[in-house]
């Protein structure tokens, strides 16, 4: 019969007993720390076996987070303290240990594992490092650990599991255990445990990396934090090493409540974001290690399509010209289309693309389709604008069919890609008018008439509605867009800044529709992927609020749906992605979001993220400038970038003025002025 009177006697379990317990506190620690309620057979233990209680206690109840022992296992000879003690105690009173306890409870974890024990209270002498532990932790790849920490950061646990969920879970963290970590000088270890780090938990014989969403204090439980987690994937651990390898998205063994959790090393992070020999181009730094390279994976992003967001100022434009630069580097003799509405990317590929502007873009007016027409040609609303269209039908089928190679071809329609002459289309629409029998019924024709009359006369619309692009310049004309050869310089840049507002979005309707035309008729040669560049997305494809009906919102949700089958890629760049139809938003497998400022977009950009994601985006309004998320195909997990510095010659024309510095220079407005004038009168 055990003598229950020792001093030395420790009870192994507090259930069953009659003896006085702190409510809820106290009952909720010891729930944590057996990582759930335990069942009623694991709770019935022998007394006779105290001495060595700690080789009967389970795995999962031996890692405790930073708290007070439950009063039946901390019970010595003096009689227990009441709650209210218990709370009116300091922190180390409540963390301090029998007077006298077994040398083999001094050993938490299973050295299967392993784990070094934990570090004692700070009211406690400071243990030695265990030889046997240290070598343990080098072979594991451990962190470089804080000053006098050794590596015991990289390998002790800084908490458990609590609940377990299809795409993450809950976890326990242990306060005093995530303020040690931050003293480390391994930054991925530094940031253990905090929102938007990356942690680990022992799965078998692997490890399940997962990101910390959140955080909030456990009020039931002193010393502890309870987050949510959200799982990343899975790789398998080195045997000899302890390493982490083969790293791959996705979950297939779930953690059990109870598995312990460990600080994610800088080491663990260079496995993972390791390039797995795709094509790849490196484009910044992951944060918040200090040498891990971030990389895209140019087939993997090309091929469902990519969304570069952010508000303006966060270095959205820079960032743009750095993707785009690094993708010409790795592919010369690429074909990359993009819509400059602002001029801002000239200076930034003057050297390695060619600059398409209203001085030599020389688009040919009759590359348009019967819908484009109408939006530059119909002015008219309503029941009209049917009667017009109408009109507008007969008279150029039958201007196209005029043309020597629309004879030559036999059957048109008046959406073929025909030359003909502006002439022709205004004697048809004159002929159709005399053959009338009231001159009330002009009037359709006279609207189309004058607005014929007025675009051939305006000097802003030649570089369309010229009479010298009436000769057969096609394959020339998509051979100079597409650069197709390239010669060196992949990116075709067209800047529409000089474009007349009201015609815009035709010019880019037929951008974009000569690309996706081009792309079906060319099934039969061999593939030729072209990537479209849209800056500014959400002026050309608008939500269903702001919908104008205009053929470019179409065209280039039609790409977003349909264009990776024909090898069509599609690159959206915006600062109003609420804007933005979320039908193309969704259809953007890989997604690059730096500071967003709105609400509004912010909660547009989460709806259309994956869920592992969620954790990541919480901190895009905290983003610096040139920092980034980046989650989709196009990377292995979610990360956080900080871009590369550009080349000051690469860097497009978008930093903002000066306005000190400006303003307390003078001299040479007036000239300055007049020139301004000058151009503006002559719409050059």
């Amino acid at each position: 019969m055990t003598d229950m009177s020792h001093h030395n006697f420790r009870t192994p379990d507090s259930s069953g007993e009659g003896e006085a317990e702190p409510p809820q506190r106290n009952a909720l620690r010891d729930r944590i720390r057996r990582g759930g309620a335990a069942p009623a057979a694991q709770d019935a233990r022998p007394v006779a076996a105290a001495p060595t209680a700690s080789a009967a206690v389970p795995e999962r109840a031996r890692y405790q987070p930073e708290a007070p022992r439950p009063a039946a296992i901390r019970q010595t000879a003096p009689p227990p303290a009441t709650a209210q003690d218990r709370m009116r105690a300091p922190e180390h009173e409540l963390r301090r240990p029998a007077p006298v306890r077994p040398a083999s409870e001094h050993v938490r974890e299973t050295p299967a594992h392993g784990e070094a024990p934990r570090p004692r209270p700070a009211a406690a002498q400071p243990r030695q490092a265990d030889p046997k532990e240290v070598g343990q932790a080098e072979r594991r790849g451990g962190g470089s650990g804080g000053e006098g920490d050794g590596v015991d950061n990289a390998v002790l646990p800084i908490g458990e599991v609590l609940e377990i969920a299809g795409s993450g879970s809950r976890i326990v963290i242990d306060l005093k255990r995530l303020n040690e970590c931050m003293l480390d000088q391994d930054p991925s270890i530094a940031m253990a445990g905090q929102v938007g780090s990356q942690i680990k938990i022992r799965v078998g014989d692997g490890w399940l990396l997962a990101n910390v969403r959140n955080q909030k204090q456990d009020r039931h439980i002193s010393g502890s934090v309870v987050a949510n987690i959200d799982f990343l994937g899975e790789g398998a651990e080195e045997r000899l090493t302890g390493k982490l390898h083969g790293f791959k998205r996705g979950v297939t063994r779930y953690p059990v409540p109870g598995a312990k959790i460990f600080p994610a090393t800088t080491q663990d992070l260079r496995q993972v974001y390791a390039s797995d020999g795709r094509s790849s181009v490196s484009i910044g730094r992951v944060y918040p290690t200090k040498d891990i390279r971030a990389g895209l994976y140019i087939d993997a992003m090309l091929g469902k399509h990519f969304a570069l967001l952010g508000s303006t100022g966060t270095g959205k434009s820079t960032s743009a010209a750095l993707i785009l630069h690094r993708i010409c580097e790795a592919a010369p003799e690429g074909h990359i289309v993009m819509i400059d509405p602002h001029g801002e990317y000239a200076a930034a590929f003057r050297h390695t693309g060619v600059i398409l502007d209203v001085s030599n873009l020389q688009m040919p007016y009759w590359l348009m389709n019967f819908e484009e027409h109408c939006e530059v040609l119909l002015t008219s609303a309503g029941n009209e604008r049917q009667v017009d269209a109408d009109i507008l039908a007969r008279c150029l089928l039958h201007a196209r069919g005029k043309s020597r190679l629309a004879e030559q071809m036999g059957k048109i329609t008046v959406d073929s890609p025909i030359p003909y002459l502006l002439s022709d289309l205004s004697t048809a629409l004159q002929d159709a008018m005399g053959r009338l029998d009231k001159a009330t019924n002009s009037a359709p024709y006279m609207r189309i008439k004058n607005k014929l009359d007025e675009i051939k006369s305006d000097p802003r619309y030649q570089f369309m509605f010229s009479g010298m692009l009436v000769a057969d310049t096609m394959a020339d004309f998509i051979c100079k867009i597409f650069r197709m050869p390239g010669g060196g310089k992949p990116i075709s840049i067209i800047d529409v800044s000089g474009v007349p507002s009201d015609i815009t979005a035709t010019v880019v309707a037929v951008l974009s529709r000569l690309v996706f035309d081009f792309a079906i008729w060319g099934r039969e040669e061999k593939t030729r992927p072209v990537l479209l560049v849209c800056e500014e997305a959400h002026r050309y494809v608008p939500n269903e609020k702001n919908a104008d009906g205009s053929s470019v919102g179409r065209v280039l949700s039609r790409i977003a749906k349909e264009g990776r089958k024909y090898g069509i890629s599609l690159g959206l760049i915006t600062q109003r992605p609420s804007d933005l139809a979320e039908g193309v938003l969704s259809q953007c497998g890989t997604i690059i979001a730096m500071r967003l400022n709105n609400d509004r977009d912010q909660a547009f950009v989460k709806a259309a993220m994956p869920e592992g994601a969620r954790g990541f985006l919480d901190a895009i309004p905290a983003l610096r400038n040139r920092e980034c998320i980046i989650c989709g195909e196009g990377v292995t997990i979610p990360i956080r970038v900080r871009f590369d510095t550009l080349e000051e010659s690469k860097r497009p024309a978008s930093d903002d003025p000066s306005f000190v510095e400006l303003w307390n220079s003078s001299g040479g407005e007036e000239e300055a002025v007049q020139r301004v004038v000058q151009r503006w009168r002559s719409q050059g």
